[in-house]
């Protein structure tokens, strides 16, 4: 994998970001106490913030979406009870099979398109719970999903999965990793995202550019037993707050700005094309490239200063974020002319 240089424009993810001086000044302000007997008042803060802007009665600050996603699904399915998703959602394809490792649960997984689960699929993949049979529990969606290119769900999409969620009598995880795009692409309100799920996961380290964390999103009645299962998974930590700053403040300045990564993939998409290769539309800021050698393309990017992500042997990733400009983009497109 290539080394990031001073001079390298890295668009292998919106994970690469930086903290800017002024999250890095709120960081250093941040009032801190102990969040295992929980009393860091500004991981408190962040809670209620987050939890608030969803519609959420309970939140829980933990390292990594990874770990979010693990304590959300495993509050609604138990060991040797099933999850259904995308065959491509993070949840199975990214996390080591940590459902698995950890939590004894069985994925069951189908093809959609760009990752978005169809309603009328998911009703014949949910199996009611018998003797002998391995029972549905609860249903995960990714938005915007990762994988599909940062597919947004229609609305109206999601409304149709919670409607079979309730009537079949089973739960909802999202993972909301970059809803935040999802927002600002379609104007959906936060809180309405937040009313299709029991639990939810929404990450701080992606697009609004704070250096670690994600918030599970829950219920009042199940926070007990996630911060248990936070323990359990090495997740207590103790003065936090200055991390937890960095959070407040991409809330409060980062999440109105990613309208201009979306501008930002969208320039980097067309000059791609303009350049000969096949790059897809995107919707919010992850530009897929369809090629016949990712790994092989993304090798000649890097030694020229430009690092993009293999995603597959013929698909090539490159994701704007908050340390990427349009100069950044067009210097990008430069270099792939150059190449093709």
């Amino acid at each position: 994998m290539a080394t990031p240089t001073p001079h390298t424009l890295d668009f292998r993810s919106d994970t690469v970001t930086k903290p800017t001086p002024a999250m890095r000044a709120a960081m250093l302000d941040a009032e801190v106490g102990d969040d295992v007997y929980g009393e860091d008042p500004t991981v408190r803060a962040l809670e209620e913030q987050t939890a608030a802007l969803f519609g959420f009665t309970a939140a829980l600050f933990v390292p990594s979406g990874i770990m979010a996603n693990h304590i959300g699904v495993r509050l609604q399915v138990g060991p040797g009870e099933e999850l259904v998703c995308d065959a491509d959602a993070h949840i199975v394809a990214h996390e080591d099979g940590g459902l698995g490792w950890h939590g004894g649960i069985q994925s069951r997984t189908t093809l959609s398109n760009q990752g978005l689960l169809d309603p009328d699929d998911l009703r014949r993949l949910i199996r009611p719970s018998g003797p002998y049979v391995v029972g549905t529990r609860a249903i995960a969606v990714e938005n915007t999903h990762n994988r599909g290119g940062g597919a947004v769900y229609p609305y109206e999409t999601l409304r149709r999965i919670r409607a079979l969620a309730d009537e079949t009598h089973i739960g909802i995880h999202q993972d909301g990793a970059r809803i935040w795009n999802a927002h600002i692409a379609t104007g959906t309100p936060l809180r309405d995202y937040g009313a299709i799920a029991d639990t939810m996961s929404v990450c701080l380290s992606k697009g609004l550019g704070a250096p670690i964390g994600s918030v599970l999103l829950l219920d009042t009645t199940r926070l007990t037993e996630a911060r248990i299962m936070r323990h359990r998974l090495g997740g207590g930590w103790r003065q936090a707050g200055m991390l937890a700053a960095a959070g407040q403040y991409a809330l409060d300045h980062h999440i109105e700005r990613l309208a201009e990564d979306h501008a930002n993939a969208r320039l980097l998409a067309a000059g791609l094309r303009e350049a000969g290769l096949a790059a897809r539309e995107p919707e919010t800021n992850i530009v897929l490239v369809d090629v016949p050698d990712a790994p092989a393309l993304s090798a000649a990017l890097a030694a020229h200063g430009i690092l993009a992500s293999p995603f597959g042997p013929r698909v090539l990733r490159m994701v704007t974020h908050l340390d990427v400009s349009e100069k950044d983009c067009a210097e990008a497109v430069s270099v792939a002319h150059q190449l093709t």
